[in-house]
C-alpha cells in the first residue's frame, strides 16, 4: 500500500526515508514498473529533493535526465516503488528503484511469492466450484526477460469444459484495471482458441476491491456474448474469500450524475505570453487555466507565466522542479533555451537529442491542436479542447481525456493519440467515452458552453484512437473487437514522419 504524501509531514518522512534506502546501494536499476528497458545509474545520480512543498525525483534514464513528481511510496519486495506523475498530472507512471546487487536473488524472491500466491488463488477458485479439478497454474509472461509475471493464469476443469481463472498476484498498484483486464482478454483468446478436448467456457476475474467498480464498469462495454461468460470476483485482503460479482448493466452506469464541469474561462492572453509566443508563433501554444498560462514549444512545456502582485512573472525550463524565474541574472539561460528549442526540436532536427525526443505524444497533438481537421475534416477547428479533465480535481481525477472535439454533425469526438504501441490504447479509449457520455447525459457539456452556442447532438460521442501506423500495439484490433458495436470505434493510421506535418493513411471503424 503507497503512503500518500498528502502533508508536509508525509513529505519529509518520505523524503529522509527514501534517500535513507538510496544511501543502502551503490548501484541501481530505474524503470517503469509496467514495462520499459531498465537503466542503471549510481546512488550520487539519484536525487530527491523537496520543492514547492512536493517532492521530486531527478535521475538519468534511457529517454535523458527525467523529473517527475512523487505522490506515494512503497518499499516491497525488496524494491522502491514510487507513484509519480509530470506534465502537469498528464502522464503518470509507477516508477521501480532495485538494488543491483540483489536484483537476481530479488527476481528468485518476488517469482516464488507470486507461485505461492497464484496456488492460494488457484484453491480459492477450486472452493467456488468444487466440482473442477486443477489443470494448470502459473504465472504470465514478466514485462522483462527473466522477470515473473504480475498475474495468476489458472485453468480448472473437467473432461469436456474448462474454466480459466486470472487474477493479480503483485502487490504493488503498478498499473490500472484496464491494464488487467486488457491482459486476461488477450490471455482468454489465446487459450480458447488453443483449447482441443475440453472447450473454455469462461473466464472469471479476481480483484480486489480498489479495482473492482472500474473493471465492473468495463465489462458492461463489452460484447454481449463475451460479457455473458465473463464473471467478477472481489478478493478480500486476507486473501481467505472469494465474492462474486453482480454484473452491471449498461443503464445503470448513468444512475449517478457526475459532478458538475467548470466553465471555461475566456481568458486573454497576457503580454508576456504574446511576447514569447512571438519569437516562433508556429511551434508555441499558450494552454490558458484560471491560474496563469503554459506556453509549449510544440507540446513541451518550456515556460509559464503567472500573475503575482498584479505583476506579471515568467518561471522556464523544461524540467518542471527546476524552472527559474525569469530576471535579469538567467536572461542569458532563457535565450539560450529558446535557440535550443528552435535547433532540436523540429523535424529536421537531431533524433538523439533530449528536446527532440521528449514528449513525443504532446507533440503530436499540438499539431493537431493547430488544425483538427488533418485528422478528420467533419470535426470543427474550434473550440477543441486538449487535456481535458472530467473531474475539477486534478489531484484524484483520472487520467485527461487528450482532445475533446465536435463534429459538423453535433457529435462529440474523444480523440486518443499514441505515439508508441500501448496495449491499453483500446480501453483508456473505451474510459473516456463513458467520462464524456456521462457528461452528455447529464447536461454538463452543455451548461458549460465548452462548445458554445454549436448544437450537440443527442447521441454519444465517436472514439477515434490515433496513432502512426507502426505504432499500434500487436493486439489493438483484438482488444478493439471486444468492445460493444454500439460503442462508435475508429482506428486512423497516421503516417510515420507525422512531425512534418500529420496525414492519415488509413481510417477505419471498429465493428
Amino acid at each position: 500500500m503507497f503512503a500518500r504524501l498528502d502533508s508536509i509531514a508525509a513529505i519529509n518522512h518520505a523524503a529522509e526515508r527514501v534517500r535513507e534506502l538510496i544511501a543502502a546501494h551503490e548501484e541501481w536499476l530505474y524503470a517503469r514498473a509496467c514495462g520499459g528497458a531498465p537503466s542503471s545509474v549510481r546512488r550520487g545520480e539519484i536525487e530527491f529533493r523537496i520543492t514547492h512543498c512536493a517532492l521530486f525525483l531527478t535521475c538519468p534514464s534511457d529517454e535523458g535526465a527525467t523529473c517527475w513528481r512523487i505522490n506515494g511510496w512503497e518499499w516491497t519486495e525488496g524494491k522502491l516503488l514510487l507513484e509519480a506523475t509530470r506534465r502537469m498530472g498528464a502522464e503518470r507512471a509507477t516508477l521501480e528503484l532495485i538494488p543491483r546487487a540483489s536484483v537476481s536473488s530479488l527476481h528468485a524472491l518476488v517469482s516464488a511469492t507470486r507461485r505461492a500466491r497464484c496456488r492460494q488463488l488457484a484453491q480459492l477458485a477450486l472452493k467456488v466450484q468444487p466440482g473442477q479439478r486443477l489443470i494448470r497454474a502459473s504465472l504470465s509472461v514478466g514485462a522483462r526477460g527473466g522477470q515473473p509475471g504480475r498475474d495468476a493464469r489458472i485453468l480448472l476443469g473437467t473432461k469436456s469444459e474448462s474454466i480459466a481463472v486470472t487474477g493479480t498476484v503483485s502487490l504493488d498498484e503498478g498499473r490500472g484495471p484496464d491494464a488487467f483486464l486488457s491482459s486476461a482478454l488477450l490471455w482468454f483468446t489465446r487459450v480458447s482458441e488453443r483449447a482441443r478436448r475440453a472447450y473454455i467456457k469462461s473466464l472469471w476475474l479476481i480483484a480486489q476491491r480498489d479495482s473492482v467498480p472500474t473493471l465492473s464498469q468495463r465489462l458492461a462495454l463489452l460484447r454481449e456474448e463475451l460479457r455473458r461468460v465473463i464473471t467478477l470476483y472481489e478478493l478480500d485482503e486476507e486473501w481467505k474469500c472469494l465474492t462474486p460479482v453482480r454484473r452491471l448493466e449498461r443503464e445503470e452506469l448513468w444512475l449517478e450524475p457526475p459532478a458538475r464541469l467548470r466553465p471555461q474561462p475566456a481568458l486573454e492572453m497576457s503580454e508576456s505570453a504574446a511576447h514569447i509566443v512571438a519569437h516562433a508563433p508556429e511551434a508555441i501554444d499558450v494552454v490558458r487555466a484560471r491560474h496563469g498560462e503554459t506556453l509549449r514549444f510544440h507540446g513541451l512545456a518550456f515556460a509559464r507565466v503567472r500573475r503575482v502582485l498584479e505583476r506579471e512573472r515568467v518561471w522556464f525550463g523544461t524540467d518542471g522542479a527546476r524552472r527559474r524565474l525569469l530576471e535579469e541574472s538567467t536572461r542569458l539561460d532563457w535565450e539560450k533555451l529558446l535557440r535550443d528549442l528552435l535547433e532540436h526540436r523540429h523535424p529536421d532536427g537531431d533524433r538523439r537529442h533530449a528536446l527532440y525526443r521528449a514528449a513525443p505524444e504532446a507533440w503530436l497533438e499540438s499539431l493537431l491542436r493547430r488544425d483538427i481537421t488533418r485528422l478528420d475534416p467533419g470535426l470543427r477547428l474550434a473550440p477543441l479542447h486538449a487535456q481535458f479533465r472530467t473531474s475539477a480535481n486534478a489531484k484524484t481525477a483520472p487520467r485527461p481525456v487528450d482532445l475533446l472535439a465536435l463534429r459538423h454533425d453535433g457529435r462529440l469526438a474523444v480523440i486518443e493519440l499514441k505515439v508508441s504501441p500501448d496495449r491499453d490504447h483500446v480501453l483508456q479509449g473505451v474510459d473516456y467515452w463513458l467520462r464524456v457520455e456521462a457528461h452528455r447525459r447529464s447536461g454538463n457539456i452543455r451548461r458549460a458552453r465548452l462548445f458554445g452556442d454549436a448544437h450537440i447532438a443527442d447521441e454519444p460521442p465517436l472514439v477515434y484512437l490515433a496513432a502512426p501506423t507502426l505504432s499500434f500495439h500487436r493486439a489493438f484490433n483484438t482488444l478493439a473487437h471486444t468492445i460493444a458495436p454500439d460503442l462508435q470505434l475508429y482506428r486512423f493510421d497516421l503516417n510515420e514522419n507525422w512531425r512534418t506535418g500529420v496525414r492519415v493513411t488509413r481510417r477505419c471503424e471498429l465493428a
